[in-house]
């Protein structure tokens, strides 16, 4: 018998059938049938901890000399059975994470975590020490935009997420049909381009980052002093909006709504690309960081476990709509939705300043209805659910009033 809990399982299967990449690689930067080889490894005897294994790998060639890329590889105690596994992209100002690694083999992930920035996990936050043969330096390299493609920052730290992820499929504790990958920040930014262009992975993650960067967010500045020819040139070559309508893999976009870098505006029209099942988690005021903050997510573990380990998937939701001050969304959920909570704010104009307000919504979970009125001068709302495990998934924003 066919449920409605059956036919959101169906809803993320359909999507893991093979083929449905319909995107070819000559038509990318990135040579993926390169980039799909096991790169040569080397080791890194000067860092050590404790369960984790440090290595290098071999990087594209930058400004026609090898590099190599610094990463942590960890995985739960063998069991004879294969693995699934992450990918971890960090984000500005940091670097490969050894905790974040941990973090994921104590859900029962191997894992893996690389600079992307030509450097090694020694100094202090933002201030790592080179490595002799590193790529380009990070972020957006908005400098350099008149250099060739392949001596740009961002080609090179695609390639080195793409190259992550061929080392990982390599092991053979390893199933390669259970690999997602994440990232913070810039490393969300990298995990929007990598779903357009690495479609191996099986679902990404992004946490802040989105595309739409020369429109409403944080880089505004940096595109002024670049002028008009070489700011369109870099959105060009290296916006996410450019690889996001090919990706085909399912998503869960994790922010906050007073983000910095990534406004509302340009993340909705970031996730709304893809044609691929997408959920939101869009949390008021989250904290923009690595750590807590963007690593420990309950919502991306959940989303992980449902696709890869039979784990009881997200709440999702079907619908939503408004009439007047009325609005209304629907869902499915597997486990009891224990709140739903109407965020809104009264606010205009950058939305890193809003103040966000929030106040209860009815929920009718016999119908798998949610119902909230707007209070007076709303400009826009969403509305969070939270099933009985606290993780929350949120419907779209609303912009109900002109900006």
């Amino acid at each position: 018998m066919i449920t409605k809990l059956n036919l959101q399982r169906l809803y993320w299967l359909v999507f893991f059938l093979p083929g449905i990449c319909w995107v070819a690689d000559s038509a990318l930067p990135w040579d993926m049938e390169a980039l799909s080889k096991t790169p040569q490894t080397y080791p890194a005897a000067d860092f050590s901890v404790n369960g984790m294994k440090a290595l290098f790998y071999e990087g594209l060639p930058y400004k026609g000399q090898s590099t190599k890329v610094f990463a942590w590889y960890g995985a739960p105690a063998a069991t004879g059975k294969k693995l699934p596994a992450m990918v971890l992209v960090h984000g500005g100002g940091g670097t490969a994470f050894s905790d974040w690694v941990k973090l994921w083999n104590e859900r029962g992930y191997a894992a893996i975590a690389m600079d992307t920035c030509g450097c090694v996990p020694r100094g202090t936050y933002g201030h790592w020490e080179r490595h002799p043969q590193g790529g380009p330096a990070g972020w957006g390299d908005f400098e350099h935009v008149n250099d060739a493609p392949q001596d740009q920052w961002t080609y090179h730290a695609i390639a080195d997420v793409a190259l992550a992820h061929s080392l990982i499929r390599s092991f053979p504790e390893v199933d390669v049909n259970r690999i997602g990958v994440t990232g913070i920040s810039w490393g969300g930014y990298l995990t929007c381009i990598t779903s357009g262009v690495d479609h191996r992975f099986k679902f990404a993650a992004p946490v802040y980052g989105c595309g739409f960067l020369g429109e409403n967010s944080a880089w505004l500045g940096d595109f002024e002093k670049l002028g008009k020819e070489k700011a369109q040139r870099w959105l060009e070559l290296w916006d996410p909006s450019v690889y996001l309508k090919l990706t085909s893999m399912p998503m869960l976009w994790v922010t906050g709504t007073n983000d910095f870098a990534y406004p509302m505006d340009s993340l909705q029209k970031s996730y709304r690309m893809p044609q691929a099942p997408r959920q939101l988690c869009i949390r008021p005021r989250m904290p923009h960081g690595h750590g807590g903050a963007g690593e420990k997510p309950e919502e991306i573990r959940v989303f992980a476990d449902s696709l890869f380990k039979d784990g009881v998937p997200l709440p999702r939701i079907t619908s939503q709509g408004r009439e007047g001050n009325h609005v209304w969304v629907t869902y499915v959920s597997e486990t009891p939705i224990t709140k739903a909570i109407l965020n809104f704010t009264k606010d205009k104009g950058v939305w890193k300043e809003r103040n966000w307000a929030e106040t209860a919504a009815e929920v009718n979970a016999s119908a798998r209805r949610v119902t909230a009125v707007l209070p007076e001068g709303t400009v826009v709302y969403y509305v969070n659910l939270f099933d009985n495990r606290e993780v929350a998934v949120s419907s779209e924003h609303e912009i109900i009033a002109v900006e």
